[in-house]
C-alpha cells in the first residue's frame, strides 16, 4: 500500500518525525523506497544535480514528467511529490491545473509542490478542489532566486518572519497537506511548526520541524559543485565512483579486464570447421537479456 496524505498528517499528530528525500530516477527511487522513506520529492533541483543547469529556472515540464515517471516506477510505497517548475503555475489557475494534472495523470505522482505563500493560495485551493494534493514551499524559494538576490536565509527580520508565518497559515487554510520551510531560522521554524496543524518539512530550517528533506545527491556526496550549509554528507560516493572508474580504466589498459570469468564459452571445434571451410552450422550459447548500455 502506498503512503497517503492522511498518513503524513497523522505522523505529525503522533509526533513521529517525517523523513523525505529527493529522487530523480528508477534505481535511486527503488532504493529509497525499500528502506521505508515515506515521502519522495522529484525536485526541480534535478536541473542542477542531474541536468547541469546553473539553477532550477530552466527546468521544463517535460523534463519533470520524464523523471517523475521513472521515480514512480521505482517507488511502490512512498508518496511521490512532483515539483512544479518555474512559470508552470504562475500565469493563471488554468495553466496550473493543466500542469499539475500532467504530474498526476502522465507522471503518476500522488501530489505536487508549489513555491510561494499567499500569492499562490488561490491556485493551491483550486488544485485541491480538483483532487490534487498540494505541498507548499516557503522561505528560500529557488525559483525566485533573482528576486531574492541569491540563495539567502529568509525570515531574519520581524517583518519577514511575520510574513512567513502568515504565508504558512494561508497555505494551511488553502488546503495544503504540508509545507516545506527552506533556509528559515530554527526559532522561527519551531514557531511555525507549533502554530500549524499540518506537517512542516524543513531543509536548513532547524531540528524542530515535523520532518526533514534533503537532496539525495548532497546526502550521498555525489554533487560537489556546491554543498549547502544545511546538507550533511553521510557518505562520499563521488570519491568511491572515481576510484572504481580509475580501477576499470587501468584494468582495461593493462588487459586484466575482462577475464574468462566475464566471458562466454563455446565448442571451439566449430571454429576449426569455419577456418577450414567445412563448418556449416554454429551453436550460440543462450545469454541473459542485457540491461542495455
Amino acid at each position: 500500500m502506498r503512503v497517503t496524505i492522511s498518513e503524513i498528517k497523522a505522523m505529525k499528530q503522533r509526533k513521529e518525525k517525517i523523513p523525505m528525500l529527493t529522487a530523480y530516477d528508477y534505481t535511486t527511487a527503488k532504493i529509497v523506497d525499500e528502506v521505508g522513506v515515506p515521502l519522495i520529492l522529484v525536485g526541480d533541483s534535478l536541473g542542477m544535480v542531474m541536468l547541469g543547469y546553473d539553477s532550477t529556472i530552466p527546468v521544463t515540464m517535460d523534463e519533470m514528467i520524464h523523471h517523475t515517471k521513472a521515480v514512480v516506477r521505482g517507488a511502490n510505497k512512498a508518496l511521490v511529490v512532483g515539483d512544479m517548475p518555474f512559470m508552470t503555475y504562475h500565469i493563471n489557475v488554468s495553466d496550473a491545473l493543466y500542469n499539475a494534472g500532467r504530474f498526476i495523470q502522465e507522471g503518476g505522482a500522488q501530489a505536487v509542490k508549489l513555491e510561494g505563500g499567499e500569492v499562490v493560495a488561490e491556485t493551491v485551493k483550486r488544485l485541491i478542489d480538483c483532487g490534487i494534493p498540494v505541498m507548499g514551499h516557503i522561505g528560500l524559494t529557488p525559483q525566485s532566486v533573482y528576486q531574492l538576490s541569491g540563495y539567502k536565509v529568509q525570515g531574519q527580520t520581524a517583518e519577514t518572519a511575520k510574513r512567513l508565518l502568515e504565508d504558512a497559515q494561508i497555505l494551511q487554510q488553502a488546503g495544503a497537506f504540508s509545507v516545506v520551510l527552506e533556509c528559515v531560522p530554527a526559532a522561527l521554524s519551531k514557531l511555525i511548526t507549533k502554530k500549524l496543524s499540518i506537517p512542516t518539512i524543513g531543509i536548513g530550517a532547524g531540528p524542530d520541524c515535523d520532518g526533514q528533506v534533503q537532496v539525495i545527491n548532497d546526502m550521498l556526496g555525489l554533487y560537489s559543485d556546491f554543498v549547502p550549509k544545511h546538507a550533511k554528507r553521510y557518505v562520499k560516493l563521488a570519491d568511491s565512483i572515481k576510484k572504481a572508474v580509475t580501477d576499470y580504466v587501468t584494468e582495461v589498459k593493462t588487459r586484466s579486464f575482462p577475464t574468462m570469468k566475464q566471458s562466454y564459452t563455446m565448442d571451439e571445434s566449430i571454429l576449426s570447421g569455419m577456418i577450414t571451410g567445412t563448418g556449416t552450422t554454429t551453436t550460440v550459447s543462450k545469454v541473459k537479456k542485457p540491461r542495455g548500455k
